[in-house]
Formats: C-alpha cells, structure tokens, sequence
C-alpha cells in the first residue's frame, strides 16, 4: 500500500476513535462501552501489516494522536465523576484504555527513534526537556513557551527498576507508575520535590536532578486551585525540612496504610499535603487501588498490611487534578513496557494458580547481609547495591528477600524478551506485539515445571507436571 494511503487508512481510523472518545454518554455502561472499543481496536492493531517505512512515516502522527486521545478521555473524568458514573468497572476500563494509548504512543516513539538503545554514555534526558516527541503538552497549558512548574503541582513517575515494575503492578488495577512527588517553588524561584523515597523515607531534592535521574516516563498534574496548591506544597516542605534539620527523618511506611502514622510512601506524601492544605475538605484519591485477598501472602511478605490504599497510579484519573505534559524518553519505553508485562504475569500466577516466592540459602544470605548492613559501613552496603540503591534501617529481613527474589525472576525473562525484540527488529523492523510478549510468558510457565525463577507452583500442580512428562 502507498504511504498516502495508509497514512489516509490511519488518520480514518484515528478519527472514528475520536468519536468514540467525545461520544456522549449517560451511563457507566456507555463509558465502558465507548473506550473499551478504543482499547481493543488500538490493542489489536497488527503491525504485520505495515512495512519498516510505513510505520516510520506515521509514527509522528501516531504519537500526536495517541496523546489526544488520552486527553480527550482524561478531561472528561471529572464530568463523568461527579454525574456519578465512575463506577469500579468504568474507572478500570478508562485505565486499560489509557495504558494501551500509551503503550501505541511509545512503540510509535521507538519506531521514529529507530529503537535508540540506552547506553552509559548517553547524556541524560531531561523529564519534561523540549526533545522531539518526548514531550507532549495539553493545549490548555501549551503557551509555545518551555513548561513552568508551579508549586504544588504533582509528578507521577516510573523508574526502570524492577521494583519499579512491581509497584506500578500492585493492586487491582495494572498501571504504568511507580512513584509520586509533589513540587515546591520557594520565594526565589528554586524549585525542588518533595517526595518519601523506599531508601531514603521523606526527603527534598531540587527538581532538575530528579528529572535527569532514572526516569523513562513521567506526567505533570495541577490542582485547578492555585492558592491550595501552593499552601499544600508549602505545609509538606515545612514538614519534611523540620524532620530532616532535627535529625529524626520521616521513614518509609511499607504498610501503605492512609490511617494517622509518622511514616509515609510516595502518595500518601501528596494526599497528607493536600488533606492539610484544605483542613481535610480534599483526600485523595478519589478512587482507591484494592489488593486482591488472593495475593495476600505476597503482600505480608512486601509488608503492605492495608485492603485498599492510595497507589501511585490512581493519580491517573484524579479528578481534583488536570494533566498539564507528558513526558517519555523511548531509549526506555519499551524496557519497562516489559517489565510492566512480567510483573502481569508473575502477579497473575500468584492470583490464578497459587505460585508463591520461595527462599533459598542465597536470597537468605543476601537478605541477611542487606538487613545487617545498615548498621556497617557503606562497603558492606554495596554488597547488595545491585538490587537497593540503600537499605533503610526498618525495611524487615522478608521484604528484602521478597525484592531480590523479584528481580531474579524477572531479570531473565526480560532478557530473553528483550533478545527476541532485538532479533524481531533487525529482520522486520517492528517490535514485538504485547500479546507476543503474553504468549512467550505464558510458555515459560508451562515449561518450567512448576518452578519460574524463584516462584514456585502449588505442590499438586508439580506432581501432576511430573505425572504427564
């Protein structure tokens, strides 16, 4: 087919998905409805059907337009919200929708980048920096001018750490975020972020370091109330500068409890300085992640002891909130893109067909030497450095095992992975399917014998393997 041609074929196709997402609606079936069809339309799209220079050639429109989408839906959440049609069912299907536009709008990304691998040597990349395509600003916010921060405004990030990928996975809802600070702007105008970090528990740091440190994706909220925002960022800097200058930092809260607690995770950060900003008028998130009871083994084992909390990617569809820019740098994208789908399914097995982590005498020794390490020197810490940039003194001897066991699960996995999408490139020049990705996990398990890594099948589903090889 011409390039005019398919380019004329997609700029159709992307318009009869814009209708569905600017359709009306008057219930939460509609919703559910309308962008489940986006989902499964985009999800399904068979790139089989283009050449290398047709997808290169679209790519930049898909990008846009992937990012308009996410916009349109977005922007109509409050709306749907307060008319009281964001049931469960639609908050998860909105989500879906906008993980796999995001997904599109990544594979598009690496395919106009030419699949730019990361190397040590590359300079950083700056979040929310004015790079080609990285970049995406909404058109309420986009003055043409580089994007101002503003106090109080929210970051929603995703490191490429394995336990990045598990924190996005978390939950009842399958996100693409591991962490959330919140930004604050002093008198001079130096910005810095304000954020409780696993190694480190509540901490200041000046916004450009973090946006240049370990990030492949991130998206930029604002609170439509400027004064609340700025007097949310403010209490919360306050708060952690007075913890930090008397020496009694405010450590990490693994529960993930939102209750009265003198310690604090990520988001719980953000939903105390917005809860005090507003004398408690505003407690986010307006939609709670549950954990499902079947994983609950899992979760002691991490240490999260709540039924529901408040995780990094509710603040997807936070009404309260506006999304300003999104930001992705594809020397990474398809990486945690990965990641994000083992940690599916290693949660999936968990869930479905009762695997559970299974210690052995290495991941007790690395445990053991992780926990005691934080009362030793910095040399003995980085024994375990491959796997914790720092061991706080209260992460417990389980959760430590738990985090080392997940990345000498998934590790190979995403090796492996990664090998076929270097190999599907170079003779095809796409990469691969996510429903690719899905099928060869899915193989893995069924040939490992009741044994993936370090997760380990109920002993009857072992016994009957043995009984049929």
């Amino acid at each position: 087919m011409a390039p005019a041609l398919i380019r004329d074929e997609i700029v159709r196709d992307l318009a009869e998905l814009r209708a569905l997402a600017e359709a009306p609606v008057s219930t939460s079936d509609d919703i559910v409805r309308n962008v489940s069809r986006i989902c499964n339309d985009v999800h399904e799209r068979d790139l089989a059907r283009y050449s290398r220079a047709d997808l290169k050639a679209v790519a930049p429109l898909v990008m846009s337009e992937m990012f308009l989408l996410r916009s349109i839906i977005r922007d109509r959440v409050p709306d749907w919200h307060s008319r009281g049609l964001m049931t469960r069912e639609a908050q998860h299907a909105v989500r879906d929708t906008l993980r796999v536009l995001r997904y599109a709008s990544d594979m598009a990304g690496e395919v106009h980048w030419d699949y730019l691998i990361a190397a040590d040597r590359d300079p950083a990349h700056r979040a929310f920096s004015e790079q080609s395509y990285n970049t995406f600003v909404h058109s309420a916010f986009d003055s043409g001018q580089p994007l101002a921060f503003r106090s109080g405004d929210v970051i929603l990030m995703r490191g490429t750490k394995t336990n990045s990928a598990a924190i996005a996975r978390i939950g009842d809802v399958d996100s693409q975020f591991s962490h959330a600070a919140i930004v604050h702007v002093d008198e001079h105008g130096r910005a810095s972020i304000v954020e409780a970090l696993i190694e480190e528990g509540a901490v200041i740091k000046p916004l450009k370091s973090v946006l240049e440190h370990g990030i492949a994706r991130a998206v930029l909220f604002r609170h439509r109330d400027s004064a609340l925002a700025a007097r949310a960022a403010e209490l919360i800097h306050d708060h952690v500068k007075r913890s930090l200058e008397s020496g009694t930092p405010i450590l990490y809260d693994f529960s993930m409890r939102l209750g009265p607690s003198n310690r604090l995770f990520c988001s719980k950060l953000v939903r105390i300085a917005y809860e005090d900003a507003s004398e408690g008028k505003l407690r986010l998130p307006a939609f709670l992640t549950r954990f499902n009871a079947a994983n609950a083994a899992f979760y002691k084992r991490i240490g999260v002891t709540a039924e529901e909390s408040f995780a990094p990617g509710d603040l997807e569809i936070e009404p309260a909130f506006d999304v300003v820019a999104e930001w992705q740098d594809y020397r990474f994208t398809a990486q945690v893109r990965h990641q994000d789908m083992i940690m599916t399914k290693l949660f999936e097995w968990m869930e479905v067909h009762g695997y559970r982590f299974r210690e052995d005498f290495s991941i007790r020794l690395i445990a053991w030497l992780g926990r005691f390490s934080t009362k030793l020197s910095r040399r003995v810490q980085d024994l375990v450095a491959n796997h914790f940039a720092r061991i706080p003194p209260h992460m417990p001897r389980r959760t430590i095992a738990t985090i080392v066991m997940l990345h000498k699960t998934a590790q190979p996995l995403l090796e492996e992975i990664q090998h076929q999408e270097r190999v599907r490139i170079a003779a095809e020049g796409k990469p691969l399917h996510p429903r690719e990705v899905f099928d060869f996990l899915e193989d893995e398990r069924r040939r490992s014998g009741g044994h993936v890594g370090y997760l380990v099948a109920p002993r009857k589903w072992r016994r009957a393997v043995a009984r049929s090889g």
